[in-house]
């Protein structure tokens, strides 16, 4: 479209034919499935479920409920939908809610086209500006939304409170010819979202019993967390009613789909990036992470758990790494899986504990997760340990981890401080005896940074399977052996009772 075009006038001769908001989507979003473009780039993991249910909710030109936990990326597609908006679009100038040149809506634009016929001036509003949203909170009002008589307006232009020149306009009449966002819908009073029907339905508005005739032209998108989340409200059923499709958002199904969203969103330094190196097997246990707070029974499911604590957790391990490396003087490193104790004030805050959780503590259970994160993914790399718990006599070629937890068993134990560095962290691996021939045997081709990476994955796994003894304490990690840590254990209760 020429956006040059200055007056209503010159706007006839173009041919101009304007579309409502949501045949403008429709005819966008056709478009970009016709050229086989994904309209909604960045969005991983909803390409058969999420997206399609959207897109065709676009082209029956419904408004939209995105109902879902937290981080679930429903705000993310909701802004994205201004891809589907033309670039520009003709409005009168100086109006508070862009009217239509051809039909227009307020008092305003109507009397200055009565006035300026084909010279009433005309100009451009980007699809950017073309986007409102609102969080629902509480004290949101039907004025903050819809709108309310001014009083300093009135008494300026002389003017009776019946006269909708007076009329201080909200943010939903201001988004009109475009896309209208309310986060958390549950949230808003009752009240307020009764004050909702009628522009859904009928297109008009009233403010404070002067009913004033504006059939906005708005694509409605609303987000909701589940109604049973929490206590704090819900949607009402007539509204509920009025808004067409409803569109159940999810978590990432599988730990592919995690690992790309994490990679996409994660905002790691230049710095970092060249210093720190991190394997593939540290990322997935960072992503199992969440996986197991979605399962566990100390975290409460209907808060659910955010997308952000896995890349709060990646970026809080890179940095772990680095500022290791920046104590020791070393230029390069990787991220130890000792270094994942430094996730855990990513997880603490993005988890809603269960009465059973709140007994455990916060802490307590961040370290829980990652210890179930371990067991689950040892067993993808080494032979499941519980196969062998009961053949701990079983000769060494029956039991792969047999000659590492003698030598434990022996009385050795392995300290491991937090900030050790990489050389250091060498030796006391090496210590171990069968922890590298382990390892050897089972990764042949790894080379030295990844066996060092393995052989401590060992340890940490054998520890979650309870093969071993594992304790963190500050700046450290002591394995030991089991049964001479649980005799130490008995023996200082024994004292303590004394």
């Amino acid at each position: 479209m020429n956006t040059n075009i200055k007056t209503l006038g010159e706007l006839k001769k173009s041919g101009y034919k304007p579309v409502s908001v949501k045949e403008e989507v429709r005819r966008n979003l056709i478009k970009k499935l016709q050229s086989k473009e994904n309209p909604f780039p960045g969005i991983i993991g909803y390409e058969d479920t999420v997206i399609p249910d959207t897109e065709r909710a676009l082209l029956s030109r419904h408004n939209i409920l995105f109902l879902g936990l937290r981080g679930q990326a429903k705000t993310r597609m909701a802004r994205q939908m201004t891809e589907l908006l033309d670039e520009y679009i003709p409005v009168v100038e100086g109006s508070e809610v862009n009217d239509d040149p051809f039909h227009p809506l307020s008092r305003y634009a109507r009397d200055l086209i009565a006035e300026k016929g084909d010279d009433t001036p005309i100009t451009w509003l980007p699809r950017t500006a073309r986007y409102g949203e609102k969080l629902a909170t509480p004290d949101v009002s039907v004025a903050d939304l819809i709108g309310d008589i001014d009083p300093i307006k009135a008494a300026n232009l002389k003017l009776s409170f019946a006269d909708e020149k007076v009329i201080h306009f909200g943010i939903i009449p201001r988004s009109n010819r475009g896309i209208f966002v309310i986060n958390e819908l549950p949230d808003l009073q009752a009240r307020i979202q009764v004050s909702l029907f009628n522009i859904l339905q009928e297109g008009d508005i009233q403010i404070r019993g002067f009913k004033v005739r504006m059939p906005l032209d708005i694509l409605f998108v609303f987000t909701a967390n589940p109604e049973d989340y929490t206590n704090r409200g819900s949607i009402v059923t007539p509204l509920k009613d009025r808004i067409e499709s409803q569109i159940i958002t999810h978590y990432p199904k599988t730990i592919e789909h995690s690992l790309l969203i994490t990679e996409q969103e994660a905002d790691i330094h230049e710095e970092q990036v060249g210093k720190v190196q991190v394997a593939d097997m540290v990322k997935r246990l960072i992503e199992q992470v969440s996986f197991e707070a979605r399962n566990s029974e100390y975290v409460d499911k209907k808060s659910g758990v955010s997308a952000r604590l896995t890349i709060a957790a990646f970026e809080n391990a890179v940095s772990a790494g680095e500022r290791r490396a920046i104590i020791n003087k070393e230029k390069e490193t990787q991220v130890r899986i000792a270094d994942l104790q430094a996730i855990i004030p990513a997880i603490t805050g993005k988890i809603e504990l269960v009465y059973e959780g709140e007994q455990e503590g916060p802490l307590q259970v961040a370290h829980n997760l990652l210890d179930k994160a371990i067991r689950t993914l040892f067993t993808t790399y080494f032979p499941n340990p519980e196969t062998f718990k009961k053949k701990r006599q079983s000769a060494p070629s029956e039991n792969p981890y047999r000659t590492v937890i003698q030598w434990f068993d022996q009385g050795n134990s392995l300290q491991m401080l937090q900030d050790i560095s990489d050389k250091q962290y060498e030796t006391s691996l090496n210590k171990v005896t069968g922890l590298k021939e382990l390892v050897k045997s089972r990764f042949p081709k790894a080379n030295n940074k990844e066996s060092l990476l393995l052989m401590e994955f060992v340890l940490h796994g054998l520890a979650a399977h309870s093969l071993i003894s594992k304790k963190v304490v500050e700046n450290e990690t002591r394995f030991s052996d089991l049964l001479g840590t649980m005799m130490n254990f008995s023996l200082s209760n024994e004292e303590d009772e004394e």
